[in-house]
Parts: C-alpha cells; sequence; structure tokens
C-alpha cells in the first residue's frame, strides 16, 4: 500500500485532529471518520431499491468492514484465526 500527501485546511485539519485517537495515525482516524458514511454514498448512482443490487452492496460493505476489523487486530497483534 502506497501514501500520497493532500493538502488540508488548518481548520479541516484541527477537526480531524480533535477527532483523532491517541492510539491512531492521521491515515487512521481519517479512515474511521469516513467510514461512517452509509451505504448510498458508495452505490455509484445505482438505485437501492433493486434487492439483489442492495444485497450485493451490504454484502460488500460488510466484507469491507471485517476485512477491516481484522487488519486492525492483525496490527494489534491479536490472532483472529483461532490457531494460536
Amino acid at each position: 500500500m502506497g501514501t500520497k500527501t493532500v493538502r488540508l485546511d488548518d481548520d479541516v485539519y484541527e477537526r480531524i485532529k480533535s477527532r483523532k485517537r491517541a492510539d491512531e495515525t492521521f491515515s487512521e482516524a481519517i479512515d474511521r471518520l469516513t467510514s461512517e458514511w452509509t451505504l448510498l454514498d458508495f452505490a455509484d448512482g445505482d438505485s437501492p431499491t433493486d434487492p439483489d443490487r442492495h444485497r450485493e452492496l451490504v454484502e460488500r460493505s460488510e466484507r469491507a468492514g471485517t476485512e477491516e476489523s481484522e487488519d486492525r487486530l492483525d496490527r494489534l497483534g491479536i490472532d483472529t484465526d483461532g490457531d494460536g
């Protein structure tokens, strides 16, 4: 995974900084804060009224959440495999 440099207005930086947890990097804080968006924010204009499409979007969101949780636990050295 690479990194990017972004410019933030001072007020935006201060808002993120005020919500950043002590054990987080800025990247982790931004990831956490933006992951609170609703599923509709990621629907790419597709209608959520189509039940199959809605189910697919929900499942994708759940997988992403599970992967994110496992990644964080892994970074903390917590075994999620149950094998040790």
